[in-house]
């Protein structure tokens, strides 16, 4: 080897001593990184909210320019106020971070304000495809304005007029122009009265009839007004298609709220227009539907009354829930055997079948579907199972990761963005920048930017990014998260209550987000309205501070395992109580008044509002799944759901056929 080729100098092996300190100060530098990640958070939230308020100082934004949420924060004081902004400063922002949720976030913004400022010049030069139908109607304004209208215009202006819906008033300009120069014929109009009638719209009918020849006018009028309102004028209408589908939906319209009228106005009106099956089918689907929904003493007529080509798996359910409701077995039986394939080979419907054919004295044929359905890790697999005395089927999965393909998942600067926006509580800016690093990512990293943001306690990226592979379901660390579990268990030993249970209440009302707020005020992890927060803190002394205190998770979890402690000694049944925390006791009333002595899983099934029956069956599988992760086995869900907390635990195995929860 010639003596200029040098080896390089061998490396010195760690002295104990070295590793020793280095094992010693790990903890120390994870505390200090965990501190600085904490200032770091903290000065961002309170800078993004001083720019919002226009009073960010240079400085402060200075300080933070190489935070990855930087983009944000300009993004929050350039939106302030788009009317009176620096367009220089706007185009370098939407420039320099080009292809990114922010400058996406802002380009929209940016372009609406300049459409309101009709600045038609500068709308096109920063024009970028958009799906947003108000935008797009705003660029063909710009063109139009700017004498540039030409075929391709008039293409796209009709593509935006063929919609059964209401448009953003930015269009109006862009019809009435598409109008002038000839772009819309009366087939055109016609048309989109046609979607306008699909959609049961009778606004937008009224406004797509406009510049119709007189007497074409006067009958889309006609039309509208029925749609609206049917009426007795419709019995001289043309007897063609068009015709026969306005009746179809105006009275599909009218049994949503009024059933028996709608009923007799389809007699009356179905012989003089003609109308077909196809015709009346969509009638009285919807008044079996709103008479069934409430179990109404009409409903088995009315269902019957249904064609079987109007029939979906909705109102199957409903027909089936219809017998159950009246104790009808072998009617829901013949019922349960005419549901479409897919819908017979769920756990579900194999269950009430075995079911029925145990109610009917058939139950030697009822163990091979009961044997199906226990396949499936769901409410009614755990009932099928504990029915046959097997352990309840449980096939987790984990996928293999190639080496340094996590670490090269987290540096992914969009899903370090959304990370990091989601511990500032901006919600809606961390799932932009999470869609824009999911539409890039295979499925492999896609599962593991859903770990990440599990470790970061964004818990419900597993609800939205799982899935689309089957497997996926199992995934059930990822899907069940322990998270709060002191909090959880002492709440659980000071209510007397199963942890598993106050966990899956938790999954199942905010899975496990400590902001979540509802249309319906209700807040925090387990969803309780102020109301109820300050009823229970006041009967039972606990700490509450008022509505904010909700999103406190100690304060959150303690009065909603308070009130699920209140709910299992008024209704004594666990099924019940968790009907009651979702519903509320009213209703619940009168569920137990309508079908007393009912066995809990008929009670459950036939349950009126759609949220709460499958809320109860959920809650319920979710608690074995918790029991399952935090024991390791599972009181069974036949006790579970009558408050038996005593019985022998239950084990789990995989099937050879498998289901998903």
């Amino acid at each position: 080897m010639p003596d200029s080729a040098k080896l390089p100098a061998p490396r010195r092996a760690p002295s104990l001593l070295s590793l020793l300190l280095a094992v010693l100060l790990a903890p120390a530098a994870a505390a200090h990184a965990q501190a600085a990640g904490a200032e770091a958070d903290a000065a961002m939230k309170t800078a993004i909210a001083a720019a919002q308020r226009g009073q960010l100082a240079p400085a402060q934004a200075e300080a933070l320019r190489g935070d990855p949420r930087f983009p944000w924060l300009e993004f929050a004081r350039l939106s302030r106020n788009l009317d009176g902004a620096d367009a220089a400063q706007v185009r370098a922002f939407l420039q320099r971070h080009d292809g990114q949720a922010a400058a996406t976030a802002l380009r929209e913004l940016w372009l609406a304000s300049l459409a309101r400022r009709q600045d038609w010049s500068a709308l096109l030069a920063d024009w970028r495809p958009l799906d947003d139908a108000g935008l797009r109607c705003a660029r063909l304004n710009a063109l139009q304005a700017q004498g540039r209208a030409d075929a391709g215009w008039n293409g796209e202006a009709q593509a935006l007029w063929r919609s059964g819906k209401s448009m953003p008033d930015a269009c109006d300009p862009v019809f009435a122009a598409l109008a002038a120069r000839g772009g819309l014929d009366d087939a055109l109009r016609w048309q989109r009265l046609d979607l306008a009638v699909a959609a049961g719209d009778p606004a937008v009918m009224r406004t797509a009839a406009r510049g119709l020849p007189p007497d074409a006018l006067a009958l889309a009028q006609d039309y509208a007004a029925f749609v609206q309102a049917p009426h007795p004028r419709a019995a001289q209408w043309p007897r063609d298609a068009r015709s026969r589908k306005v009746a179809s939906a105006g009275l599909a319209r009218l049994a949503r709220n009024d059933p028996a009228g709608a009923e007799r106005q389809l007699a009356q009106l179905a012989p003089v227009l003609g109308m077909d099956e196809s015709e009346r089918g969509p009638v009285l689907y919807q008044v079996a539907l709103q008479t069934v929904a409430s179990y109404l003493p009409d409903s088995a007529r009315r269902l019957a009354a249904v064609p079987d080509s109007a029939y979906d798996e909705r109102l199957y359910e409903f027909r089936v829930r219809e017998a159950l409701a009246r104790g009808d077995w072998n009617g829901a039986l013949a019922t349960l055997r005419k549901l479409p394939a897919a819908m017979r080979e769920d756990a579900r419907w194999r269950w009430f079948e075995a079911r029925m054919l145990e109610k009917t004295g058939q139950a030697a044929q009822a163990q091979a579907l009961l044997r199906a359905a226990a396949t499936a890790p769901n409410f009614h697999g755990f009932l099928a199972a504990d029915r046959l005395g097997l352990p309840y089927a449980l096939c987790p999965w984990s996928q293999a990761e190639p080496p340094g393909l996590r670490a090269e998942v987290a540096r992914d600067p969009a899903l370090v963005r959304a990370l990091a926006l989601y511990r500032i509580d901006r919600p809606g800016w961390a799932v932009r920048e999470w869609n824009d690093a999911l539409a890039r990512f295979d499925d492999v990293r896609r599962r593991i930017a859903v770990a990440l943001a599990q470790e970061n306690g964004w818990f419900d990226r597993a609800v939205f990014s799982l899935g689309r592979q089957p497997e996926e379901q199992r995934l059930y660390a990822l899907r069940f998260p322990l998270h709060h579990d002191a909090q959880i268990r002492a709440a659980a030993q000071r209510n007397a209550l199963d942890p598993a249970w106050i966990a899956a209440e938790i999954r199942a009302e905010s899975i496990f987000n400590p902001n979540a707020r509802s249309s319906a005020n209700a807040r925090g992890l387990m969803q309780l309205l102020p109301g109820t927060a300050a009823s229970v803190a006041k009967r039972t002394g606990l700490p509450y501070a008022g509505a904010e205190s909700l999103y406190d998770s100690a304060t959150n979890i303690a009065l909603g395992s308070a009130y699920l402690r209140q709910m299992e000694d008024k209704y004594g049944l666990t099924y019940q109580a968790i009907a009651a925390y979702n519903a509320g006791p009213v209703p619940v009333a009168r569920w137990m008044s309508q079908r007393p002595g009912f066995d809990p899983d008929l009670w459950i099934e036939t349950i009126t509002y759609k949220e709460t029956r499958d809320y109860v069956a959920r809650v319920l599988a979710f608690s074995v799944i918790y029991d399952w992760r935090l024991n390791g086995n599972a009181l069974p869900v036949s006790d579970r759901l009558m408050g038996r907390m005593d019985g022998a635990r239950k084990g789990f195995a995989c099937p050879t056929a498998t289901a998903t929860l």
